[in-house]
């Protein structure tokens, strides 16, 4: 097995912990990026050989910081992947969006990534096994009440893979967008919980991403995956005949804005 040295943002949250795990447990080498020092050294001591992997400090809101994380990864090597796992997700109606949301929101789901790759393009062209998996959602296709600014970023993000992936055809670099559906993890506020439990909408574990992770680390050709059934369909129903999933979802839309209202001023998580 070749071993990979690995890049995950936003380490420490449900789904990139889960690939942490998983990731150092097949013996690859992670550089953890996230905030919380304290945080990132808690999961560095549950991975297998913790001494193998390193952690990074970055406030990827921060276009000086990505530029300064791009120099320290270069300066221990280099990498050969890219996770841009770090995000937020808001759950609000339009009219209560604040503009530091808005743009913390814009910032960290789409802005960092494409930094991220910008910067690691260099790194990433140097190596044999070279991979960017861009972590997005169905909700990156399919526009959700609720929803409107999560689905704004992670619509942008899809649309910079699939141009990124297209732009790059000609390197050895593979280019994934990873679209999970609805994930248990604490990003997701008691009101999101209640909601998706009333409206039947399925919650994978993060080991269900990670696992899917794991599979695209192999894929030398870039692509794209869904998680989850029936969102994948609905997925490729919205790309084809919108207007059909339009109506089945204006019938959710009492329940989401009541759900909505018990949110409240909820912070972005």
């Amino acid at each position: 097995m070749t071993v990979l040295k690995i890049v995950i943002t936003g380490a420490t949250g449900g789904i990139g912990s889960a690939m942490a795990l998983a990731f150092a447990q097949a013996g690859h080498r992670l550089v953890l990026v996230g905030r919380n020092s304290d945080e990132l050294a808690v999961l560095r001591n549950r991975l297998a050989q913790p001494e193998r992997h390193q952690i990074m400090l970055a406030n990827l809101n921060s276009a000086a910081a990505i530029t300064s994380l791009a120099t320290e990864l270069a300066d221990i090597g280099g990498v050969d992947v890219l996770i841009n796992n770090a995000g937020v997700a808001g759950f609000a109606l339009l009219p209560e969006v604040q503009d530091d949301d808005l743009a913390q929101m814009l910032g960290l789901n789409l802005l960092a990534p494409m930094r991220l790759c910008r910067g690691l393009l260099p790194l990433l062209s140097a190596s044999a096994n070279a991979c960017i998996i861009n972590v997005g959602s169905s909700f990156g296709s399919i526009g959700y009440a609720g929803f409107s600014t999560y689905c704004a970023s992670k619509f942008g993000l899809r649309g910079f893979t699939e141009a990124l992936q297209r732009e790059l055809a000609d390197q050895e670099i593979a280019v994934h967008y990873l679209a999970p559906r609805a994930v248990r993890t604490k990003m997701n506020s008691a009101a999101v919980v209640a909601m998706n439990a009333e409206l039947g909408n399925r919650e994978d574990e993060p080991a269900v991403v990670a696992l899917a992770a794991m599979r695209l680390l192999t894929e030398r050709h870039s692509c794209n995956r869904y998680l989850g059934w029936p969102e994948k369909f609905f997925v490729r129903l919205n790309g084809l005949f919108p207007c059909l999933v339009a109506k089945a979802l204006k019938k959710q839309l009492p329940i989401i804005k009541r759900y909505a209202k018990q949110q409240g001023d909820a912070p972005l998580r």
